[in-house]
């Protein structure tokens, strides 16, 4: 039947917990019972004649012994923990055998217990690795058979000598089912039994009508009030209340069956249809819901962007997959029923599997069509990714509805259901991670108030990677896998893995994550404690406050590391061979970051230059931010960050202005013209010194007379400030001053002047030649007085040509 193999997987988990409980309540297993056991086994592997059913049974039995005896190999590990310990503090026997007898005894008594305790952990070594090879031998079987059918070549649908039996066995199907009714239709008894509960079958017949001709309505009308709300929640209530097209009319349908089994006039044939009722109304509901959700008009609930009109085409292709997938059902049921042939199966079927394919290929080429106007709008690269994946679906699903239908018209027909309906399922599944991934967006922006889109948060991305995290073993049971298959990957997970002579367990690693974050937290707290409560009391400057934090921050962190690695079971001794070799590759490939990790260490050892200090480096100035382990960041006076590498404050020159005090010098350059008093000029530039409030009196200001330029004499103000982190606004101030008084006193401050020569002004156009070569002389008798003038003097300007008049 259609759900036949997710019964047989049920029986063979109950049966599996059976043979685990009927193991010894007291741990101990019982080696004998599992030797019969296993004999069996393998006499029904090595014949081959057990049915797929029967295998997966005895498969799940042959699991839970294997369980049992991975558990067993942890029987006595504290004692053998203990005494391994214990001979290993002895130490190893002297090659020259000068031993005291007394550690001589001591060791060989403690290997002798060391022996005993390890027999039942060899013997359970042993029965795990018998029970694994005789579930893989199961697991071959069951896959070479799986393979053979569905690689089997049946009759054509396309002959039409197949047609008239199987429409025959269809009608006589129905036949048969209208048959029974009748006969019991016609039984007294049964008829006397149905008008006795007459009010309850009809009370129940009329809720179930109701509900399933108005429930879809109302769900409907809530939905459509909270449409056009726009508040917090209303994503959120809108989701659960659409819920409610699935579970009314879900309730009105089994009340329906209910009321149906009460009249008591249907048989064994229609009672097994009956059963499959709610099973179909699932599907035909879930999948208009998930079509509705996906394909929603309303833009804010439609997880899947299309345009109005491809929506609708949508939503009907959905729908008539759903009906599609629940009259093959049917049809499988049927077939248990009435044990159809291969040939009918293949006719009746076809058609099914030629309308699903037609309908996969509709819906790929809307999608495509789709993706191919959104090419061209730019996205956020969540967005991308989803449409990616989106148009590897439709594609996907237009190769299947076209290769599907072509194998079963072949013959394929196992193949071809092999590949059309999990393809449907596929989208399905898709659907709905993008409808619940819609969901939680609803959700996060009802909790935090901000939109998923809007939010910088990691968790709307996790969420989505847990729900598809989530449909993967779904999306492997659709594709054929077995739950077995399921159940030997967690097996293998919790088996764990070998590293060196240590099994690392999930446990383990769950152990290893809890210590760090622990370690981690730890440390973190303590750092908070001493940067807020305990460093601020000390006289300690914040340089080195920022050092003694950061220093306890990675020591920490390395202390967590190496605590959970030794929670999870890891010798620290054999991780140092692996250590060792990969430190070679390490510092030829990482050499610059190992470099810089390095200096930053130094830096917060030797602290030449601490956080808040004003140094130069690269010819770059700057304050320093911050100091991290592989570069430190400095912010310029133009207030954007520089990262510099750690080795370039090692190995280059830095000039800390800061280091220690905030005192520095200044240096304020001054230029007069030729013939101002010198001494005058000193004693201007003395007294602005003296008189800004930022300069220090002890060491006094000086003027320097820097000497002769070319047209300037050159004096500068040096002097000492109270804090070198304002000296662009103590030059500004005395640059202001020194304007002032020297334009009050009379003194030039000189600028750049240039003389204009022309070498042949009678070849200027329009020019007359007695007046050019009187201009010429004039010119000539003009530059030398010029040059006999003091640079600092304004000439007249002279523009080369006289006035027409």
């Amino acid at each position: 039947m259609a759900f036949g193999w997710l019964r047989a997987a049920l029986l063979a988990l109950l049966l599996s917990c059976a043979a685990a409980f009927a193991q010894d309540e007291g741990g101990a297993v019982d080696y004998e019972l599992w030797s019969d056991r296993a004999a069996e086994a393998q006499e029904l592997v090595e014949r081959g004649e057990a049915s797929n059913q029967a295998l997966e049974v005895l498969r799940a039995d042959i699991a839970t012994w294997r369980e049992r005896f991975l558990a067993a190999q942890n029987v006595n590990s504290a004692r053998i923990a203990t005494l391994q310990a214990q001979i290993d503090a002895l130490g190893e026997a002297p090659e020259s055998g000068a031993e005291p007898p007394e550690i001589y005894d001591r060791r060989q008594q403690l290997r002798e217990q060391m022996r005993e305790l390890m027999v039942p952990v060899r013997r359970a070594e042993e029965a795990f690795t018998l029970a694994d090879g005789i579930v893989a031998e199961i697991d071959a079987i069951i896959r070479d058979r799986q393979t053979e059918e569905m690689l089997e070549l049946g009759p054509s649908p396309l002959n039409p000598t197949l047609w008239r039996p199987a429409v025959s066995d269809l009608a006589g199907s129905v036949a048969r089912s209208v048959g029974e009714f009748r006969e019991r239709l016609a039984e007294p008894a049964l008829r006397a039994e149905a008008r006795a509960n007459l009010l309850p079958i009809l009370g129940l017949t009329g809720f179930a009508l109701l509900l399933m001709v108005r429930g879809r309505r109302w769900t409907r009308l809530g939905v459509d009030m909270l449409r056009g709300d726009r508040s917090r929640g209303s994503g959120v209530f809108r989701f659960l209340l659409s819920l409610g097209q699935i579970v009314l009319p879900l309730l009105g349908i089994f009340a329906l069956a209910e009321a149906l089994e009460m009249t008591g006039l249907f048989g064994t044939r229609l009672t097994l249809l009956l059963e499959q009722i709610p099973i179909w109304a699932v599907i035909l509901l879930g999948t208009q819901w998930l079509a509705d959700q996906a394909f929603n008009e309303d833009d804010d609930v439609a997880a899947v962007p299309l345009d109005p009109g491809d929506r609708r085409e949508a939503r009907t292709y959905a729908r008539a997959l759903s009906v599609l997938i629940v009259m093959r059902s049917i049809l499988a049921a049927l077939t248990d029923i009435d044990e159809y042939g291969p040939a009918t199966t293949a006719v009746v079927g076809f058609p099914l599997l030629l309308l699903a394919g037609i309908s996969l290929v509709q819906l790929g080429r809307i999608r495509t069509r789709s993706a191919a106007a959104e090419a061209s709008v730019e996205a956020g690269e969540t967005t991308l990714f989803r449409q990616r994946v989106a148009t590897l679906l439709s594609r996907g699903a237009i190769l299947v509805g076209v290769a599907a239908p072509v194998l079963a018209a072949i013959g394929y027909r196992n193949l071809g259901e092999a590949l059309v309906y999990p393809a449907v399922a596929t989208l399905a599944l898709f659907g709905m991670v993008v409808v619940l991934q819609g969901f939680f967006n609803s959700l996060y922006k009802l909790t935090t108030g901000v939109s998923a889109a809007e939010s910088d948060s990691l968790v709307p991305v996790l969420v989505g990677f847990v729900l598809t995290l989530a449909a993967v073993p779904a999306l492997a049971l659709v594709w054929g896998a077995r739950l077995a298959d399921l159940t030997e990957i967690w097996a293998r997970f919790q088996e764990g893995l070998m590293l060196g002579e240590a099994r690392i367990r999930p446990g383990d690693f769950i152990a290893v994550i809890l210590v760090f974050m622990l370690g981690f937290v730890i440390t973190r707290l303590v750092q908070g404690a001493l940067r807020s409560s305990v460093l601020p009391r000390t006289r300690i400057d914040p340089g080195g406050q920022t050092a003694i934090v950061s220093g306890l921050g990675y020591v920490g962190i390395a202390i967590a590391g190496v605590a959970a690695i030794t929670a999870g079971g890891l010798d620290l001794s054999s991780l140092a061979i692996v250590a060792g070799a990969l430190s070679v590759g390490i510092g030829f490939g990482l050499r610059t970051v190992v470099e810089n990790f390095v200096s930053g260490i130094l830096l917060l050892i030797e602290r030449p230059i601490s956080e808040g200090d004003w140094i130069e480096v690269g010819g770059t100035h700057g304050i320093v931010k911050d100091i991290a382990v592989r570069a430190t960041r400095i912010e310029t006076f133009d207030r954007f960050d520089v990262i510099v590498p750690n080795a370039d404050l090692i190995s280059g020159v830095v000039r800390n202005y800061t280091r220690g005090n905030v005192l520095g010098r200044v240096v304020v350059p001054v230029k007069v013209a030729y013939g101002s008093d010198t001494r005058k000029v000193e004693s201007i530039l003395l007294n602005i010194a003296r008189t800004h409030d930022m300069v220090l009196m002890n060491p006094e200001p000086y003027i320097y007379f820097k000497g002769f330029d070319e047209g300037v004499l050159e004096f500068e103000i040096r002097a000492i400030l109270r804090d070198v982190n304002v000296i662009l606004d103590v030059i500004t101030d005395m640059n202001h001053s020194i304007i002032a008084r020297l334009a009050e006193e009379g003194i030039e401050i000189p600028f750049p002047q240039r003389d204009l020569w022309l070498r042949n002004p009678e070849t200027l156009p329009g020019a007359r030649q007695p007046r050019l070569k009187r201009a010429a002389a004039s010119s000539a008798e003009g530059s030398a007085a010029g040059a006999a003038r003091p640079r600092g003097d304004r000439p007249e300007s002279y523009s080369g040509q006289e006035d027409p008049e």
